[in-house]
């Protein structure tokens, strides 16, 4: 059993160490709000936050998040800088199809923490992840929105 936080509860897991963080949540939790793009860290639809930095769950094994705070997107409507990033994403209407939207306000949010007024350079920096429908300039708007510089 490996031990984990996820959204302020501990939860015990019966997967083996390497399982990837995604695969426990999704299928162990039943927290679908993380989504499988890839599977290689590339596309960022399964970002969750680790100890406040977006990491990309498809390849962080579940017993390397034991100890830490893990928080998913089914947190961030009660999460201080998570609720102004989802605020912003609606009035911003950043979404089209949606899919990558959940690990694109994760990382919104971990920008966030981290540097709580970005400029245009660390917003290109920081959003990585990518989007199949291009909504780039209205997640940026999005992200400019949170942190109060739009």
């Amino acid at each position: 059993m490996i031990e984990i936080t996820v959204n302020g509860r501990t939860q015990r897991v019966d997967a083996e160490p390497d399982t990837p963080l995604l695969w426990v949540l999704r299928d162990w939790l039943g927290m679908t709000g993380t989504k499988y793009g890839c599977g290689i860290a590339q596309c960022g639809a399964c970002s969750v936050l680790v100890d406040g930095q977006a990491m990309r769950s498809c390849q962080v094994p579940v017993e390397s998040v034991a100890g830490q705070q893990v928080l998913t997107i089914e947190a961030m409507a009660d999460h201080p800088v998570g609720s102004k990033v989802v605020e912003a994403w609606i009035a911003a209407q950043a979404p089209q199809c949606g899919y990558c939207q959940s690990g694109q306000v994760i990382a919104a949010t971990g920008m966030l923490l981290q540097t709580p007024k970005p400029t245009e350079d660390d917003i290109a920096g920081a959003m990585t992840n990518l989007c199949r429908c291009g909504t780039y300039l209205d997640i940026a708007a999005a992200v400019k929105r949170a942190a109060g510089t739009a």
